[in-house]
């Protein structure tokens, strides 16, 4: 369940509270309904994290095939330079060629590498801000019913 609409139904739950006292910040709150929620919030926090999990999975798997793309292209090089080397002025453009080819295939590779990790760098720092926001959303309806515990507590 996403987290966030957790917390729209934590928020709904007070606001739907009857008031204690008339125009007083003071309410009777359901706590078996609250505490279900945050226990509902506890089983999905997790899930925010296997969802990082995942985005560190599949830049593994992006740097994986930009790896295996750039061991076949120094393949085909190494292949192509081979058949030609029959020649002198041929094995010298072939071994031209093989390098250029091995160095564009390194170019790629460390492009993908670099978009790779951007890609994952921004999910997660996105990741971070929600669960963020999320804690402190948490934390504050966590805080404003001790508040208003302690406010009854002290008027009975």
């Amino acid at each position: 369940m996403d987290i966030l609409h957790l917390v729209d139904r934590l928020e709904e739950t007070i606001k739907s509270s009857r008031r204690l006292v008339p125009f007083s910040s003071l309410r009777v709150i359901d706590e078996q309904r609250v505490w279900a929620i945050v226990d509902q919030m506890r089983i999905s926090i997790p899930e925010q994290v296997r969802r990082g999990q995942r985005i560190t999975q599949e830049r593994d798997q992006i740097l994986a095939e930009a790896r295996q793309r750039a061991e076949g292209l120094v393949r085909e090089a190494e292949e192509r330079a081979t058949e030609m080397v029959s020649e002198h002025s041929v094995a010298q453009a072939a071994e031209a060629r093989a390098a250029a080819i091995r160095e564009k295939a390194e170019r790629e590779s460390s492009v993908l590498r670099l978009d790779a990790n951007e890609y994952v760098f921004n999910s997660l720092c996105q990741l971070e801000e929600e669960l963020r926001r999320t804690l402190q959303v948490v934390e504050n309806g966590i805080h404003r019913i001790q508040v208003e515990q302690a406010e009854a507590e002290r008027q009975a």
